[in-house]
């Protein structure tokens, strides 16, 4: 089986297909659940006996998976120009993100498996710094590609956005050093910030560019920068049906709506300590909170309640526990209810 397809559709004429990105954090680690050995998503035809389309999806994946859905919302839809049916008719995708629990996750008997998302995003993690995939490899390569458009407004044009989608300022780009402020963005400059939610964009320029083995342009010829033998190891495990940039869609929506809506907590058991939060929203937007201001915010918003108990910790003191305030979801819909940005 190849990355690229341009087969009949298994299902016959059918036009539709519906696939599913399921998160969930468990060991404060973010989570996706796959199938096909994490080459693919949850998925399945649009079928006359669904009663319509998260019908459909919720089929599929308790099919394929056997894990019990909760929270979904439908992503986006695109057209698979590469994938048609027996009649010739290119398939339609209309994806669904869904949040698990950790206490909500079974034991599965299927083939699926929970996969790390930063096992197909490696550029994504920034709790430790910027991974220097992107300035020893990724950026120079972009560099290059960039300057292969005949248009020099073009070639412009694409500096400029791989600063923008990398956080690096024009400084490195023109071939400068990195700067101690780089290696969590530039914050002298708002535009040189990394953007977490910016997760699509990155993804799709690496397309573009040819470095991720989905491009029909993989591997590219342009550059002078030589690859590792292991790159395609390196820059993220591939899958099939151009999944990846599903996740990619997954991650960038739930970055962004974390800075404005509390779905964390469609996240969370049902008790926890405040160290187990600020954990979970930084594996989901990859970088670190400053912890005072996270409390600070926490308190402001009154997101959380005290249960009046504390964690059994082996070591240390028990911290307290706490849940979200039931009325928090209603009260989102009126108010900023939010989560801090990154510790900047």
């Amino acid at each position: 089986m190849t990355l690229s397809y341009s087969h009949a559709h298994q299902q016959g004429s059918g036009t539709t297909e519906v696939v599913a990105v399921l998160v969930a954090i468990t060991d404060h680690t973010a989570r996706v659940l796959t199938v096909d050995q994490g080459k693919l998503l949850p998925n399945g035809p649009l079928m006359p006996l669904h009663r319509s389309l998260q019908a459909g999806v919720r089929q599929w994946v308790e099919e394929q998976t056997q894990q019990p859905l909760g929270y979904l919302e439908q992503l986006y839809t695109f057209v698979d120009t590469n994938r048609r049916n027996i009649d010739g008719h290119a398939l339609v995708y209309v994806s669904y993100l869904g949040l698990v629990q950790e206490t909500q996750m079974q034991e599965l008997q299927s083939e699926a498996l929970w996969r790390d998302w930063y096992d197909y995003f490696p550029w994504e993690n920034h709790l430790d710094g910027m991974p220097s995939i992107i300035t020893d490899f990724i950026v120079p390569v972009l560099l290059e590609w960039a300057n292969t458009a005949e248009d020099l407004i073009v070639q412009q044009r694409r500096r400029q956005r791989i600063g923008l989608c990398w956080g690096l300022s024009e400084t490195f780009l023109a071939g400068g050093e990195l700067t101690d402020t780089e290696l969590v963005g530039d914050h002298a400059h708002e535009s040189r910030e990394w953007i977490a939610e910016h997760v699509l964009l990155r993804y799709e320029m690496l397309y573009e560019g040819g470095l991720i083995p989905e491009a029909p342009n993989y591997p590219p010829t342009y550059q002078a920068v030589v690859l590792p033998d292991d790159w395609s190891q390196r820059i993220g495990v591939p899958m099939y049906y151009d999944h990846r940039r599903v996740i990619a869609t997954a991650i960038s929506r739930l970055r962004a709506k974390i800075e404005y809506r509390p779905l964390i907590f469609g996240l969370m058991p049902d008790v926890f300590t405040l160290s187990q939060l600020q954990q979970s929203v930084e594996a989901l937007s990859g970088v670190r909170l400053h912890k005072q201001n996270f409390r600070r915010l926490l308190d402001s918003q009154n997101l959380v309640m005290e249960t009046g108990e504390s964690s059994s910790a082996q070591r240390g003191r028990p911290a307290k526990l706490y849940r979200f305030r039931h009325d928090i979801e209603l009260q989102s819909l009126l108010m900023d209810s939010k989560l801090p940005k990154r510790n900047k």
